[in-house]
């Protein structure tokens, strides 16, 4: 099992930034990949972006591709997202994700409980 918290959703302006943090628990985060996912309201739950085991590899989707970086600190066992140039359509519940494998797949195993970030225009 797979315990993840997120944290340091907020409300900014567009053109800021914001970092989001993911504190996993239960397995060493070396041992599996990790990603970020997003709500907004009235829609499905999208992919943001997803990292491997190690960080050797990152991966984005194009509506965040260029402002927004995955990385992690096994060592901290933590998972970031920093979010730079923000716009009012990343306005969303963001969630936090372990994968049942060193590198993503499709579907994640464990979720979090989700982090508000509103961003006003």
């Amino acid at each position: 099992q797979v315990q993840l918290v997120e944290s340091g959703g907020g409300l900014v302006q567009a053109g800021d930034s914001l970092r989001l943090s993911c504190a996993a628990s239960g397995r060493p985060a070396s041992n599996y990949a990790m990603g970020w996912f997003r709500q907004a309201p009235g829609k499905e739950r999208q992919w943001v972006a997803s990292i491997t085991w190690n960080g050797a590899r990152t991966y984005y989707a194009d509506s965040v591709k260029g402002r927004f970086t995955i990385s992690r600190d096994n060592a901290k066992n933590t998972l970031y997202l920093q979010m730079n140039s923000l716009k009012p359509e990343d306005t969303a519940v963001y969630y936090c994700a372990a994968y049942g494998s060193l590198i993503p797949t499709t579907h994640p195993d464990y979720w979090g409980q989700g982090t508000q970030v509103t961003v006003s225009s």
